[in-house]
């Protein structure tokens, strides 16, 4: 999948995925989560994020106090130097990156602080989460970023 094209795409199809939502009854949630955990496997084993990295390019996470400890333990920086050096306080009072792409994103799309990573990257893109229902709205943005998501999306269309 073209991942310049992928925005457009996931626009493209935006209404009719919001539509497949409303469109999900109360006790079917349970297949909803089943459905939509059994395609991540199914997508994520035939996806390598390394040859994306698309995430990592745009969207800034995010990052908690436990995030820069722990990415100040990796760098071996005191946390206020990760946060001077690396970091800003975005319009939600959040630390986010000064800068996209991350600046921890490697030319091989591999990422220098890969086990310290923030929670927001280990749990990116969410398809795999219980409750699913209640983070499709940001499922249907990650789409717009993520080429796996947009399959699974895609799918779960299909199978429900």
């Amino acid at each position: 999948m073209d991942i310049h094209s992928l925005p457009e795409q996931a626009r493209k199809v935006e209404k009719e995925t919001k539509m497949f939502f409303k469109t999900i009854r109360k006790n079917r949630l349970r297949d909803l989560d089943d459905t939509v955990h059994a395609l991540h496997k199914e997508i994520f084993d035939e996806i390598n994020c390394l040859e994306c990295a698309n995430c990592c390019r745009t969207l800034g996470p995010r990052l908690t106090d436990r995030d820069i400890e722990k990415m100040a333990q990796a760098l071996r920086m005191k946390p206020h130097e990760v946060v001077e050096r690396y970091l800003r306080i975005d319009e939600d009072k959040d630390y986010v990156f000064k800068e996209m792409p991350c600046p921890f994103l490697c030319s091989d799309n591999y990422c220098s602080i890969y086990e310290n990573r923030p929670k927001a990257c280990r749990e990116y893109p969410h398809t795999d989460r219980k409750k699913f229902f209640q983070i499709h709205a940001l499922t249907i943005k990650n789409a717009k970023t993520c080429p796996a998501v947009f399959k699974i999306l895609e799918q779960l269309k299909k199978e429900l």
